[in-house]
């Protein structure tokens, strides 16, 4: 514990423990947590951080162990006495309702009465115009929250918080979603609320933006508070080994294949407004990034060659064979398979198992005469989660209830299952950790070894930099640049070409 804990802190857990059937969540996890400090919850998927922060805001009750608010012993039964104690979580999905407006989404479940027990319209408005002038944004409080950008939803996140006078902020991958510009912003706004005395408990996996934002670090792993940390005395390499307990000597472990000829070839691809002359081609073992800023159309591009969305014009050519793709059935026929941008709405189907999950693209390798073939799927699967390292009670437990970095892995899985030739990753390491994601990067080495063709879409630019062998870059719907040379490349150089 450091010296300047010994004054009494905003928020104090101790000895939190926490279990699910079949797992011990949290171990006699404590933080601290002072007024007008941003601590960062560092770990990796499965690590216990949400389920701390679910204690936290009242979501889970806490098996063991106690939460003092300035010194008081406080036990949340509910996210609504967590609010009234002052605590506000800002989950990584938003709990808004795309139909009412920003003052409606603020004011929900505790909305602004008149004296004959009426719902006042025009105090909720005159509060949230306050509240949105105390952020210093501009957002218009009559304006339905489905028309309202991503970084937007995230603000009307924070003044609902503020509304109820929040104390204790946690934001869970705040910046998911969010341009370069957008999480200038959220910092901006981050850094006037901790002058106003606000504690935030800040939860990410980009670990450059932990240096920017942060003042101390605790480190979670296996449920268990494995130490902390003032952020000058860590080092990005120094954060990586703590939160996965090892030593990794290469974040971006890139191993040099021969590539081939092109397999995958797009020519002239168009749609709408969105895609815009795109040509582009990857070669037998090459990883291929795709970038740009958020709605360059990457992932417009990626669905028009699997099929989800219909093109205008352009050809599509796979091993010199062109493709008439126009489903994605189409495309998983001729060996393309695609890792969606959103692998909870998407990839998977929350609601059903992992193996079955596993199974959905394969049925038709896996049955006879009909019937699904249960022992061949079992089999598969076995080998999968072993190869994959996929952290799950058994097949049958809920992919829902999986980690992030688990829900990737089996997403992963069932494609590699079905033997596709071409690989689509879109944003493949978004909401998981580093520990995680060098497994997904030893992975997909292992696959262009084998002659596979990757295509990756992602907005992280060091991930682009240390993992592709060539890098496209969109903007506005068109190709803007190509960068070949990758060795060579600077983010400077890509983020030129992004803003073309």
């Amino acid at each position: 514990m450091l010296e300047s804990d010994s004054v009494v802190p905003l928020l104090a857990m101790r000895g939190v423990e926490k279990s699910f059937p079949g797992v011990k969540a949290l171990r006699g996890v404590s933080l601290t947590l002072r007024a007008g400090e941003v601590l960062a919850v560092l770990g990796e998927n499965g690590a216990g951080k949400s389920t701390l922060m679910k204690v936290l805001g009242g979501a889970h009750p806490a098996d063991a162990g106690t939460l003092e608010i300035d010194g008081h012993v406080m036990a949340f039964r509910s996210p609504r006495e967590a609010s009234a104690a002052g605590v506000a979580v800002i989950y990584q999905e938003f709990n808004l309702v795309p139909g009412l407006t920003a003052s409606e989404n603020i004011f929900l479940g505790q909305e602004l009465t008149t004296r004959g027990g009426l719902i006042d319209i025009a105090s909720e408005r005159r509060k949230a115009r306050e509240l949105f002038q105390r952020l210093g944004i501009e957002i218009k409080v009559d304006i339905p929250c489905r028309l309202l950008t991503t970084s937007q939803q995230q603000l009307v996140e924070i003044a609902k918080a503020l509304a109820f006078d929040a104390r204790i902020l946690v934001m869970d991958e705040p910046t998911a979603a969010l341009t370069t510009r957008e999480v200038e912003n959220l910092f901006k706004i981050i850094g006037e609320l901790k002058q106003q005395g606000l504690g935030i408990i800040y939860i990410s996996h980009r670990l450059d933006e932990i240096f920017t934002i942060a003042d101390r670090v605790t480190f979670l792993r296996d449920g268990e508070n494995v130490g902390e940390s003032t952020i000058e005395g860590l080092t990005r390499k120094t954060m990586i080994e703590r939160m996965v307990g090892r030593e990794l000597k290469d974040e971006f472990p890139k191993r040099q294949v021969a590539i081939g000829q092109p397999r995958l070839v797009v020519k002239n691809l168009c749609s709408g407004l969105k895609v815009k002359n795109i040509s582009l081609h990857i070669g037998r073992g090459e990883i291929v990034a795709l970038t740009g800023l958020v709605g360059a159309g990457r992932t417009e591009t990626v669905r028009l060659i699997f099929g989800a969305d219909n093109r205008d014009s352009g050809e599509i050519r796979l091993d010199g064979k062109s493709l008439n793709i126009r489903s994605p059935r189409d495309a998983i026929e001729a060996g393309i398979g695609l890792l969606t941008e959103d692998r909870k709405l998407q990839g998977l189907v929350l609601g059903m198992s992992a193996i079955d999950n596993f199974g959905l693209p394969n049925l038709d390798r896996m049955s006879r005469n009909g019937f699904l073939q249960k022992r061949i799927e079992r089999q598969e699967f076995q080998h999968y989660t072993s190869a994959l390292k996929i952290k799950l009670s058994n097949p049958e437990q809920r992919v829902g209830h999986l980690s992030g970095g688990n829900q990737q892995k089996v997403v992963l899985a069932k494609w590699l299952a079905r033997h596709c030739e071409v690989l689509i990753f879109d944003e493949p390491t978004r909401g998981i950790d580093v520990g995680a994601k060098f497994e997904i990067y030893s992975l997909m080495n292992e696959l262009v070894a084998q002659g596979k063709s990757i295509l990756m879409i992602s907005s992280e630019l060091s991930e682009v930099l240390g993992m592709a062998d060539r890098i496209v870059v969109m903007h506005e719907g068109r190709v803007t640049g190509e960068i070949q040379d990758v060795r060579r490349a600077t983010q400077e150089q890509v983020m030129e070409l992004a803003v073309a």
